[in-house]
């Protein structure tokens, strides 16, 4: 069994225990959730079923809203790899002279990205 199958087997576990003692409070009390967090999980499963009660990971779904290009990606890493000693300020700006405008930070994150 993974942890996310624990956790939902857990929360399912709090959902059916309150259903048989009827006593949110005693039921949060016994299984170390707050009546908050009780409510929250209940709310999720009415609404998305088993599945609601995966816990998600906050932030953006899918590539990030501002990464760069893919051709621009392409010219540095084809840079970085003709010119290995460069740093991302003077890679920024050789690609400057060659027509594609990507700062200092944008050439970073393409390096953490693939490296």
């Amino acid at each position: 069994m993974t942890t996310r199958e624990g956790i939902t087997r857990r929360k399912l576990g709090l959902l059916q225990l309150a259903a048989e003692l009827t006593n949110v409070s005693k039921v949060c009390r016994i299984m170390g959730y707050s009546r908050q967090q009780f409510y929250e999980i209940r709310r999720n499963y009415q609404t998305f079923g088993s599945e609601g009660l995966l816990d998600r990971l906050p932030g953006a779904k899918g590539p990030h809203p501002n990464r760069v290009e893919e051709s621009v990606e392409a010219a540095i890493l084809e840079h970085s790899l003709s010119y290995p000693t460069q740093g991302p300020i003077r890679v920024s700006q050789e690609l400057a002279l060659k027509g594609v405008q990507v700062s200092s930070g944008g050439v970073r994150g393409v390096w953490a990205m693939i490296f």
